[in-house]
């Protein structure tokens, strides 16, 4: 990896969660949420606090890292002049944020040509943020804060696995999930971002979704490795193009579920 100033890149994304809490809480659980749909068919939201926070991230990013690229889920992409792009979902979760629930998230990753070198996962409601990369792994909240650590490893039929959606995919996606899913402990939906937190706390053994974009699973990626696990798409090649993921707290439960989901897939 090049030898970056981590310091700097630190701070610059403590600094971009810092301004994304506060302008996400501006609007969450307000009747000024002003939601629209930006799909011609279905229904894929997007709201006031959405727009909001990614230009405040961009703002400071204009001031700082005017060099940096920017690839954003609302506005347009900046191309990179220094070789690293910050990924920016403002709202990873904006079905659960248009609902009140606190389980959403601000993603901020960091890019080199290699993929994700840092990341951010973080929930300004509950004020939690996970951070992976330069060697660090950590969490803070309300009631301090400690090192990220994925789980020991266990066997399939002990795990844990998470998904955002039931139906994961398409059909055949939702039937390779369906397989998997059968041989799990226990299986549980909607928790969006905060699922691969969970993984990175020792919380969660697997997440596995598909259809991400680049902004869904840049940050992810930082914070789960950074924390012990591993995150590939569904083949075990690199996942942070998106597509089809599986994140998961070690490599003995990521053969498992990667071996019955290569095969269904």
């Amino acid at each position: 990896m090049t030898d970056y100033d981590a310091r700097c890149l630190l701070e610059t994304a403590h600094a971009l969660a810092d301004a994304a809490r506060e302008a996400t809480l501006m609007y969450f659980r307000s009747a000024a949420l002003g939601v629209e749909n930006k799909a011609g068919q279905g229904f894929d939201p997007v709201t006031r606090a959405d727009r909001a926070c990614e230009a405040a991230m961009r703002a400071i990013l204009a001031e700082r890292r005017p060099d940096d690229g920017i690839l954003g889920e609302e506005l347009d992409n900046i191309p990179s002049k220094s070789g690293l792009t910050w990924v920016l979902d403002p709202i990873d979760g904006t079905r659960g944020f248009m609902c009140g629930t606190p389980t959403w998230g601000v993603l901020i990753a960091l890019a080199d040509a290699t993929g994700p070198i840092l990341g951010v996962i973080d929930q300004p409601y509950i004020g939690e943020r996970f951070l992976g990369g330069f060697g660090r792994a950590e969490f803070t909240g309300p009631h301090g804060g400690r090192a990220l650590a994925t789980a020991a490893p266990r066997p399939l039929s002990e795990a844990s696995v998470f998904s955002t959606f039931p139906e994961v995919g398409s059909p055949e996606e939702g039937r390779a999930f369906a397989a998997l899913a059968g041989q799990a402990r226990l299986v549980r939906y909607g928790m969006d971002c905060y699922a691969y937190a969970l993984v990175a706390m020792g919380h969660v053994d697997l997440v596995v979704e598909a259809g991400l974009h680049p902004y869904d699973i840049q940050a992810p990626i930082a914070v789960v490795e950074a924390s012990g696990g591993i995150v590939t798409d569904w083949q075990g090649g690199p996942a942070h193009g998106g597509g089809r993921v599986i994140a998961a707290a070690n490599p003995r439960v990521h053969a498992e579920a990667l071996a019955i989901l290569s095969a269904a897939a």
